[in-house]
Order: structure tokens, then sequence, then C-alpha cells
């Protein structure tokens, strides 16, 4: 591990760097699906290309074009689409055809169903002790 000097005392880079050194750590551990499938959604550039997609598949350079960002970059959000189930690439010729796979949002949309009620109870709780405490005033 490398150390820092910053002055005050030496600091482990790992520390220093923070977020960033944990989610390229992160990024190299096996994750359940679940997981998989919020991550890949939690991008907005992830989020569009499945919009581009709901509307049928797509070649890549199509998928690529409303983007002002290098095609290195499309091919990694792809790629974590991809791990989380959410496309899939069919080769026809000599073109890559993707297409939107809704499966693992039902996946998403089950668990966030099992959690509603907890929430929806606390916040009707929240709810209850501010109106209770406005009948004292």
């Amino acid at each position: 591990m490398q150390l820092l000097h910053t002055g005050k005392k030496a600091v482990s880079a790992p520390t220093r760097l923070g977020l960033a050194v944990h989610y390229t750590l992160w990024c190299n551990v096996p994750m359940d699906h679940l997981t998989d499938v919020l991550t890949a959604i939690s991008h907005p550039t992830r989020r569009a290309i499945i919009g581009q997609l709901a509307n049928g598949p797509a070649r890549f350079l199509d998928i690529a074009k409303p983007f002002d960002t290098a095609l290195n970059a499309v091919t990694k959000h792809l790629k974590l689409l991809e791990r989380a189930g959410l496309i899939e690439r069919k080769k026809q010729g000599r073109e890559v055809i993707i297409s939107f796979r809704g499966e693992p949002l039902r996946e998403v949309a089950g668990w966030m169903h099992e959690h509603e009620r907890f929430w929806n109870e606390r916040l009707d709780l929240f709810e209850q002790h501010f109106r209770d405490g406005k009948k004292k005033e």
C-alpha cells in the first residue's frame, strides 16, 4: 500500500482517494443479481439506453449516436447492462443487434413492493407524530 504524505501525517492512498478506490474494488466483487440490476439502472446514461431499446432492438452505433461520449464509455455501459441481464446481444450476419430484456426490472419491482409496506407504515407513524404534536400546541 502506498503512503502519501499530506503535511500532517502519512495517509494510505486508499484512505485519501476514498470513494474512487472503494468503487473500483467494489466493482470487482461478485454481487447478487438484484444489486447488479440496481447498479445498472443507477446511471442516467444506462437508463437512457434502456429507454432507447424499449422502442426496439438496435445496433451498437445507433445506441451510441445520441451520447456525447467515447464509444468505449458506451461499451462499458452496455457491459453493465448485459451483466444485469437487461440487454442481450445477437449476431445477425456481420452486425450485433442489442435488445432490451425487462425481466430483471420485475425483480426490482418485487423487491420494492416488499419494502413499500414497511415504508408506508413508517411514514404514517411519522405523520401521526406531527399531527399529535400540533394538537398539543
